[in-house]
């Protein structure tokens, strides 16, 4: 039995939010294989779709993970980072 006063803040608390909440399923599917190390070209080839198309998904899954260009940081390593860690 646990205390009452224990449950409640328990249920009560607020739970870490998943960052990858906000990105679509097949952005998830993208970044899966950006995780497993493929080129835009080679995920193009698995989903069979064009890599513009890939790109595209990319650059969303930057903008929704709030990963802004900078000289200093690879998106692509922070995004896959946010992935292995969702």
């Amino acid at each position: 039995m646990v205390d009452p006063t224990i449950v409640s803040m328990l249920f009560g608390r607020r739970r870490r939010l998943d960052p990858l909440a906000v990105v679509s399923p097949r952005e998830r599917e993208v970044l899966a294989l950006v995780a497993e190390g493929l080129s835009n070209k080679a995920i193009a080839a698995r989903l069979s779709v064009t890599e513009r198309t890939v790109e595209a998904h990319v650059t969303q899954i930057f903008a929704k993970l709030q990963l802004p260009e900078s000289p200093d940081a690879h998106r692509r390593v922070l995004a896959v980072l946010t992935f292995l860690r969702g």
